[in-house]
Parts: structure tokens; sequence; C-alpha cells
């Protein structure tokens, strides 16, 4: 693994690599040779923080052949434009479609690791996560081990996260079968997305609640879906520009009904899913959580029950309650899903 080295083009206004071909005598290629890793950040509206991250990452003994960040404005990369270790291209807003521009990006690639703005990963994990897609053809996908997540606490520091990381013992690395991989941390076999036109479903729009879910279940057709233990890191969970409570609140109900009508999540999961975000945003309610607006998304999510009894929710409704702010984060931590 090196640092990137593909010049940039621009053209329309974005910045990004050429394209590169991607059939049949390509893939042929790619498996004889080592596997090239990318990393790729979807980020809008927290420079400073984006940018506190890439430096972090930038220093890491592991290097990623290709640093590639996708944004929505080119202000969200304020500060990265002009460096050549990291790749700045613009895409439309929104979780799902940045990451869909960044493996149009990162097409020369073999293992495209997407990282939250605001994950932290140890020093090892890039060479753990390489080592078990290289010694594991049939891995599709693969998340990592997440050691602390500052959302259930209002937010930790780059300080913490790197106490935490120096403080833990280092972990063996186990590769074990899961259901979906976590979109903070998530690791991609690309010849499987190139060969069969897999993407991000951009019908889950701006923060993608439940993208890493669907996008694990539509690529486990292809191959194995794991997690490495010993693959570390750490959430700040940072609150900046987080979304409004009613907004998400609607898609913790709208979004699993619309996969399980697309096949990407069992009805059983998702009805889980949602009795428990429901369940917390009322016991939350009740208890006066003030670090999450619990009652906005009590109302997101009986607006979207009463949508469904009328045959109209649809993730894209949320588009409908206001214009999304532009520092709006896209993307929700593992624990906001899990609570």
């Amino acid at each position: 693994m090196t640092l990137p080295s593909a010049e940039a083009t621009r053209q329309d206004g974005r910045i990004g690599p050429a394209p590169v071909p991607c059939g049949a005598e390509a893939m042929a290629e790619r498996a004889n040779r080592p596997l090239r890793m990318a990393v790729g950040i979807a980020s809008a509206g927290r420079p400073s923080i984006l940018r506190e991250t890439i430096d972090y990452l930038t220093t890491l003994p592991d290097q990623p052949e290709r640093l590639i960040v996708c944004v929505p404005a080119i202000d969200d990369a304020a500060g990265l434009t002009e460096r050549l270790d990291v790749e700045v291209i613009v895409g439309s807003r929104g979780l799902t479609s940045q990451r869909n521009r960044i493996i149009q990006a990162a097409a020369d690639t073999d293992v495209l690791i997407f990282l939250d703005d605001d994950f932290i990963p140890a020093a090892t994990f890039l060479s753990r996560m390489a080592a078990v897609f290289a010694a594991n053809p049939d891995v599709a996908i693969a998340t990592g081990e997440v050691l602390a997540d500052g959302i259930l606490d209002g937010g930790l520091s780059m300080s913490n996260a790197l106490q935490v990381l120096e403080t833990a013992a280092e972990g063996a690395e186990q590769v074990t079968e899961v259901y979906n991989a976590y979109g903070c941390n998530m690791a991609v076999r690309l010849s499987p997305i190139l060969e069969h036109a897999l993407a991000f479903d951009e019908q889950l729009p701006l923060y993608g609640w439940l993208e890493d879910v669907d996008f694990s279940r539509s690529i486990a057709r292809y191959g194995r879906s794991v997690r490495v233990e010993g693959a570390r890191g750490v959430h700040l969970g940072v609150r900046s520009g987080r979304q409004p409570g009613r907004r998400l609140g609607y898609s913790q109900v709208a979004n699993p009904v619309y996969l399980i009508r697309k096949g990407t999540m069992s009805k059983g999961r998702a009805v889980a899913q949602i009795g428990r975000n429901i369940l917390a945003n009322t016991r939350g309610l009740l208890f006066n959580d003030r670090l999450i607006d619990r009652w906005g998304r009590l109302k997101g999510n009986l607006l979207a029950l009463s949508d469904l009894l009328v045959g109209r929710a649809s993730p894209s409704r949320i588009l409908e309650f206001g214009n999304p702010s532009p520092r709006e984060m896209p993307s929700p931590s593992i624990a906001t899903k899990r609570r």
C-alpha cells in the first residue's frame, strides 16, 4: 500500500481521477497482483472535522493507494483541495450518492474502505483488513470493531479517541459472519460491485438510514459478509450538523419498510428495528433524554406509521420536511441505529 499517485482531472466543476477500464480483462489482471486498497470518506458541512481525520489518517504507517473524499460542495473540503495525498471529488448531496461517486472514482483499486468523517481507525486497521481480503477471496464485505462511540455521551475528541486506541490491548484477528457491515467502517471488494453494477440505493436520501444493511445484503449474494475483530477504531460521534429528529424518526420507520419490499431486509429484522426505535424514543422522552431529540424522532415515527396506513410512506418523504441544512451530516452512527 502506498500513497495516492493517480493524477486528478478537473471537468464539469469536479475534481477526481480519470475513468479506468473495469471489464473482464481488467478483473482478471487484478487477480494476479497484490490487492490495491483505497479509503473513501463521504462528508458534508464539517470541514474541520474532516480535515482533522484526514490529517490523522495520513500519519499512519499503513497507507492506502488512494484516499478519496466526496463532498457536496468544495467548501466542505476546505484545506484539502490543494493537498497531494488526498483526492477530492464533488457529488450530489446524500450519503448514498456520495458513496456511489467514490466507487466510480476508486474503480481501479481492489478493496474500498468506507469510513465516516469522524471514525478514527487504529494504526493496524488497514493492514488487518487487507490481510482478511487477501486470505479470503470469498469475502465481499467486512466491518471492523468499534471500541468506543461518542454518540452515547455527547461526543469524543480526537485526544479521547487516541487514548482509547493506545490503552486497548492488541486484539486477535478473528473473522466472524455478520448479517451486515456497519457504515462507519465498511470495507468492500470492488470486483463484484463492478461486475454486477451494484450501487448504494439513492432512494435512501440524505444520511441514508440503513444504507449499510441494504448494500451489505445486496453484495452478500456474491460473497461473505464478515466482522473483523482486531481491525479496530473509535467513532467520535461529533454532533455538529446532525439531522433533525423528525426527519430521522420518519426514516426509522419508512426505510425498514422500504427494504422489506426491496428484499434486502427480512421482515422480522425490520419489525424489530422499528419497534426498538419507537420504544427508545418513547423511553427517552419520558426520562428526559437531553442528548437526543426524542420528541422530534417520535413525531417522525408516528408520521411514518400514519403514512403507512394510507399507502404513501416513502424514504424520500423526508425531503418534504423543509430544506436540509447545508451542515447536515449525511451518516448517523452505529449506536444511533442500535437505539
